[in-house]
């Protein structure tokens, strides 16, 4: 201690460095403060930090305490901290002497009481519900007969080999089991990693891809199921592309995956049995539908057997539908034999008329020829014509177009904007006028039916001190202010008396002070 005593200082206290008293105090909190458990409500909460550790605090309606979980310690959690929720936390008290803070370094953490649990559980219930996690919608139809049910849950407990007992009883199939914990700090994690993984299988791979899942574990305490209620666990069961049986706990029991899950089952066995059918009342039914197939096919058969005798003996013989056709058949060759002969002596006469003589072809020819000297003797003419006409109809077209009749109309349009604009201006000053006439009818009634003209006779209006009218007289009390409005100006007065007609009061000796102007009284 004498060597922290300074030879000049007054005084025999001993001098320490910041670092030395913050390391006093340090071991002093912590040896006094090794081990506490503190309720508080958490606050400030942003999930683990890029490090991996928590910083938080703990508050009261009185106090707040900083908090921080170790990365290695968050891990290990069977609760995940969230802002608002109220819990015990275990652990020691320390000091940060970098800022001269102290805090509690957290070791364990849980929530304050069944009843907290059931609040957190309700607000984050809430909270995926307001995301539509839990809509009807949603929700998927499960497979009538599925080759391949994948069981998320314990290998080692009763509750698989319930199921696959009761798979095995009622229709024997392909059964998949993701082993998981299903109590503890992990089984959230584990089971929505599960949920994922079954549909992250492709069809057709080396593993088949489920055509159901079941989530199934026991029946427990709240505790125990809570990692049922996990919001992980609940979104991937509500993202999961292949339809999910819940089986977690009792019939009495319920879990935010019930919630999210397409069906929920009461037990495990109750999972097994809504997923399969019953292989001997399939059996049965078949059989049933077998026979019955096999009676209508049999009956249905008598039935088209019977139908078509009937019809065979409505219809007619074969003789009797080809002897219209065979006797028309033969008057048609008849007749044939005749036709040939006469139509070979027409062509024969037609063909001996004929005189294809090589002075007829000149002739032909020679006609042939005249007639094209004609034509082309025409041909001058036609083209003259038609290019007179064309030129005539190019002339009367630059008539019609010229600068003249151009004029004519823009003549004519300005005319008619001219008598436009005169209209307008008679329109505009008859709208001026009746506006005006109804400007002076409107203002002589409102000096008619304005209260100033009462005033011009002697009235005065009284208004309070907030500038109402004053009605009546006993709405005033002594010593009031108001306001005097005559037809001129307005002055102000103080009420005196309690209301109602005031009696005369003698006048006042003169004094040598001047009351103010406009003050007076009113009764």
């Amino acid at each position: 201690m004498s060597d922290l005593l300074s030879p000049d200082s007054p005084t025999n206290a001993a001098e320490f460095t910041v670092s030395e008293l913050s390391g006093a105090l340090k071991r002093t909190v912590e040896d006094a403060f090794g081990n506490v458990r503190v309720r508080g409500e958490i606050s400030g909460y942003r999930g683990p930090h890029s490090s991996g550790h928590a910083y938080f605090a703990l508050k009261d309606d009185r106090a707040r305490l900083e908090a921080v979980i170790w990365k290695g310690t968050f891990a290990r959690l069977k609760f995940r901290p969230e802002e608002g929720m109220e819990v015990i936390a275990q652990g020691k008290l320390t000091t940060y002497p970098g800022s001269s803070k102290y805090q509690i370094v957290i070791d364990s953490i849980e929530p304050a009481g069944a009843g907290a649990l059931m609040a957190l559980l309700e607000e984050r219930k809430r909270r995926l519900a307001a995301e539509g996690l839990f809509e009807q919608a949603r929700k998927q139809l499960l497979p009538f007969m599925p080759r391949v049910i994948g069981v998320v849950t314990s290998p080692t407990g009763a509750v698989i080999r319930d199921i696959i007992h009761r798979i095995s009883d009622r229709y024997p199939l392909h059964v998949l089991v993701w082993p998981v914990r299903v109590q503890g700090e992990t089984t959230g994690m584990e089971v929505s990693n599960a949920v994922a993984g079954f549909n992250a299988l492709a069809p057709g791979g080396a593993i088949p891809r489920p055509d159901v899942l079941i989530v199934a574990r026991g029946g427990g305490s709240l505790e125990d199921l809570w990692g049922f209620n996990d919001e992980a666990i609940v979104r991937a069961v509500a993202a999961s592309g292949i339809p999910v049986i819940s089986a977690v706990g009792h019939e009495t029991d319920w879990t935010l995956i019930d919630l999210a899950a397409d069906v929920r089952a009461p037990t495990p066995t109750g999972a097994a049995e809504m997923a399969v059918p019953v292989k001997a009342d399939l059996e049965a039914t078949l059989a049933s539908l077998g026979a019955r197939l096999k009676n209508c096919s049999s009956r249905n058969f008598d039935r088209k057997h019977q139908a078509l005798r009937a019809a065979a003996r409505a219809l007619p013989s074969a003789d009797q539908l080809l002897a219209l056709p065979r006797r028309r058949f033969d008057e048609a060759s008849a007749r044939l034999d005749r036709c040939l002969d006469v139509g070979i002596e027409r062509k024969r006469a037609r063909f001996a008329g004929l005189r294809l003589t090589p002075a007829t072809l000149e002739r032909r020819m020679a006609e042939a020829g005249r007639h094209l000297v004609r034509l082309g003797a025409r041909i001058p003419g036609a083209h003259s014509a038609l290019l007179r006409d064309r030129s005539h109809r190019l002339a009367r077209s630059a008539a019609r177009l010229g600068l003249e009749p151009l004029l004519r109309r823009m003549s004519a349009c300005e005319d008619r904007v001219a008598n436009l604009g005169r209209r307008a201006d008679r329109a505009a000053d008859v709208r001026l006028a009746r506006l005006s006439d109804r400007l002076s009818q409107a203002a002589r009634l409102n000096s008619s039916l304005s209260y100033k003209a009462v005033l011009e006779r002697g009235f005065v209006v009284v208004h309070d001190a907030s500038g109402a009218p004053v009605k009546r007289a006993a709405t005033l009390g002594a010593g009031d202010q108001v306001s005097l409005q005559f037809a001129d100006a307005s002055t102000g007065a103080v009420i005196v008396g309690e209301g109602g007609p005031a009696k005369p009061r003698p006048k006042a000796a003169p004094s040598s002070k001047t009351p103010p102007a406009g003050q007076g009284s009113l009764f």
